[in-house]
């Protein structure tokens, strides 16, 4: 299973790849499971490399050809796949077009063999090892509206908002009010009906859906709980009833920090409270938080730091790159790798490049610092990426 920084840099690598298109269907994406034998996968790219030297553009058939035989080139320093399989990306890519080849040992086993040339590279294959197995159902309620959604990773997004049309109080008295009241009861029982019926459908949908939330104001959320609103097989899966001051898309993120304690393993539950942590020793002014690249990079040089805390929005990249041109050499931190010239203004060449987090992630290492990736979906996030510059760290001991 991967760490939480091992599946930063995997989405890290697919939104690279992600990124690439072809001028063409030049792009060839090929899936090995481990136990396919590399003499059948060789036979396989002969025969696609005598197909493909009928493809009538120029242009495009030398770039199909140049793909697979750099495919060809490659595997034959195999002798058999990885434990998990491997996946091989490899195309022409840009004008004057660059090779691109990059070759992936997935994180978990693939069990599909897959050859494929397109305009761009295929990565359903792998972005399914990565995705959020466990689900959580969200589900707010009153007399009012009532709003559904989902929790997955950090991610809390709205599937659903519904309103209702049952009467509120009045202030006439006698038989009038009493008759009032029952049709009131009547709308607030088609009112959960209807709710109930919109939950049911969306929560039996949803894959891999682990528990359920129930949230809102006052006793409404337990009266709709109790009643038989519900189907039966998603009652079962409610973890909780908590009390929200809102039941519209506020109370979402109101519901999941009400719910805590109960499930303290979740990431967005673990990113909340090393914030918490975070900003408290900030308001305090006690010296224990630090932020900002320069800052937090000179404190784990120094061993100062227990916890690096960085947004995985963070789109920075450490470089050597090149000019074509004139030959001039830079090394820097940059946010774009389509960098030009600063003397010429022609595109440079990438020559070396690592990721900021794999950067902070190999001093954290060194000094025996913890690192977390916060997502920015939590609020957390959001506060870690635009108030703080996307890297912070609370520190040992102030220096």
């Amino acid at each position: 299973m991967l760490d939480k920084r091992q599946k930063y840099l995997f989405k890290k690598k697919l939104d690279e790849l992600r990124k690439i298109k072809g001028q063409h269907t030049e792009l060839i994406s090929l899936y090995i499971p481990p136990n396919r034998r590399i003499s059948d996968v060789m036979a396989h790219l002969r025969d696609e490399y005598s197909q493909s030297s009928n493809i009538k553009s120029k242009q495009t058939r030398k770039n199909v050809l140049a793909a697979i035989e750099s495919i060809m080139a490659r595997l034959r320093y195999f002798k058999q796949p990885p434990p998990n399989g491997m996946v091989f990306f490899v195309g022409m890519v840009g004008e004057p077009p660059k090779l691109v080849a990059e070759v992936i040992e997935p994180p978990m086993p693939i069990n599909i063999y897959l050859y494929r040339c397109d305009s761009q590279f295929y990565l359903e294959p792998l972005e399914k090892l990565i995705e959020e197995k466990d689900v959580y159902g969200l589900l707010l309620i009153d007399r009012r509206e009532c709003t559904i959604g989902f929790l997955t990773g950090s991610r809390i997004e709205m599937a659903a908002y519904l309103t209702s049309r049952v009467p509120g109080k009045h202030k006439k008295g006698g038989q009038s009010q009493r008759r009032f009241e029952r049709l009131t009861e009547i709308a607030a029982h088609e009112w959960f009906v209807k709710a109930g019926e919109k939950a049911s459908k969306l929560f039996l949908e949803k894959e891999n859906l682990k528990g359920i939330l129930v949230g809102g104001p006052g006793a409404t959320k337990r009266e709709f709980v109790n009643g038989n609103y519900l189907d039966y097989r998603v009652k079962k899966k409610i973890i909780g009833i908590y009390d929200t001051g809102y039941t519209d898309e506020f109370g979402l993120r109101e519901i999941v920090n009400a719910a805590a304690n109960d499930l303290e393993e979740l990431d967005v539950i673990k990113d909340r409270r090393m914030m918490q942590r975070f900003l408290n020793e900030v308001r305090k002014d006690s010296g224990l938080a630090i932020y900002g690249e320069e800052e937090v990079k000179k404190a784990l040089e120094a061993g100062a730091v227990e916890v690096v805390l960085i947004s995985d929005a963070l789109e920075k990249y450490k470089v050597k790159a090149r000019c074509k041109n004139c030959g001039y050499e830079v090394k820097e931190i940059v946010e774009k790798l389509d960098m030009k010239c600063p003397k010429c203004n022609v595109p440079m060449e990438i020559l070396e490049k690592k990721d900021i987090v794999e950067e902070y992630a190999e001093l954290a290492e060194n000094s025996g610092a913890e690192i977390e990736i916060i997502g920015r979906e939590s609020e957390e996030g959001e506060i870690l990426y635009k108030a703080f510059g996307g890297i912070a760290a609370i520190l040992r001991y102030k220096w």
